[in-house]
C-alpha cells in the first residue's frame, strides 16, 4: 500500500511529539511499520534528516531527535489538515449514499417552503432580526475569507428568515427538512467543489427583506435554492458522471 509524503511525516512527527525522549531511525521505522507504512532504517533516517533541514526536528547527539517549536506547529498543521481530509471523506460518503435526486427534492421542498418565509420576512421582521442577520453574514463573510466553514451560519441565517416569517405551519414543515443534520455541510462541501456563491445569495435576500419588498424577498430566495440545486447538477455531472458511464461499459 503506497502512503502520501504527508501522511509519512505526520505519523514521524507526532511519535516523535508522543515521545519520553529523543527518537532514533530503528525507532520510527518499528512504529511506522504497526502502522502499515514499511520503510527500511536507512529510509527513516533520510526522511529525519530531512526534518533536521527543514527545521522540524533536532538531533540531540546520538540519541535521536526531539521536535522543535517550529516542528510542533507543522504537526498542528497536519493534524488540521488530516482532520479536514477525513471529514471530506466521511462528506462524500453521505453524499453519495443520500443521492442526487434525493438532495434536488429536498432542495424543492425547500424552495416552495423558505421563498414564502422569505416574503413574510420582508413583511414581519423587527430590527433586532434584521440586526441578528446582519451580523450572521458579517461572520460569515469573516469565515470565507479565513477559509473556515459557514455551515452553521448558513443554518442561523436561515433559521433567522423563518422566525422572522412568523408562520408556525410552514416552520413545522421546514424543520421535518432541518431533520436532515447534515444537510448544510454536505451543500457547502458540494459549492466549495464546483465554486457557488452562497453568501452573495445571502445578502441578496438580507438586502430585500431589510428593504421590505415582499416580491424581491420571495424572488432572491427562489434564486438561491435553484442555485444550490444547479450545483448540485454540476457536482454529479463533474463527480459521477464518468464513473457511472464506466460502470455501464463494463455491464
Amino acid at each position: 500500500m503506497s502512503h502520501k509524503k504527508d501522511d509519512i511525516i505526520y505519523s514521524i512527527l507526532k511519535m516523535i511529539a508522543e515521545s519520553t525522549g529523543p527518537v532514533g531511525s530503528g525507532y520510527v521505522r518499528e512504529n511506522l511499520k504497526l502502522k502499515g507504512i514499511e520503510l527500511s532504517e536507512a529510509t527513516c533516517g533520510r526522511i529525519l534528516r530531512q526534518l533536521d533541514t527543514e527545521g522540524y526536528t533536532e538531533k540531540i547527539g546520538f540519541k535521536g531527535r526531539i521536535l522543535t517549536t517550529f516542528g510542533m506547529q507543522k504537526l498542528k498543521e497536519l493534524e488540521n489538515e488530516q482532520k479536514i481530509n477525513a471529514y471530506s471523506n466521511e462528506l462524500k460518503k453521505v453524499i453519495k449514499a443520500t443521492g442526487r435526486q434525493e438532495l434536488l427534492d429536498i432542495l424543492v421542498a425547500r424552495k416552495a417552503i423558505e421563498s414564502q418565509m422569505a416574503k413574510l420576512a420582508a413583511k414581519n421582521a423587527t430590527l433586532k432580526e434584521l440586526k441578528e442577520m446582519k451580523e450572521v453574514l458579517e461572520i460569515q463573510q469573516r469565515h470565507v475569507e479565513e477559509g473556515v466553514s459557514i455551515a452553521e451560519e448558513d443554518v442561523k441565517f436561515h433559521k433567522l428568515v423563518a422566525q422572522a416569517a412568523r408562520n408556525r405551519v410552514l416552520d413545522a414543515a421546514l424543520d421535518l427538512i432541518r431533520q436532515y443534520g447534515q444537510l448544510s455541510p454536505i451543500l457547502e462541501y458540494i459549492r466549495l467543489q464546483v465554486k457557488g456563491k452562497m453568501l452573495y445569495d445571502h445578502n441578496k435576500i438580507y438586502e430585500a427583506i431589510e428593504k421590505r419588498d415582499e416580491k424581491a424577498a420571495e424572488a432572491a430566495m427562489i434564486e438561491h435554492i435553484e442555485n444550490l440545486m444547479h450545483d448540485v447538477e454540476k457536482y454529479w455531472d463533474i463527480i459521477y458522471s464518468g464513473q457511472e458511464n464506466s460502470k455501464g461499459e463494463n455491464n
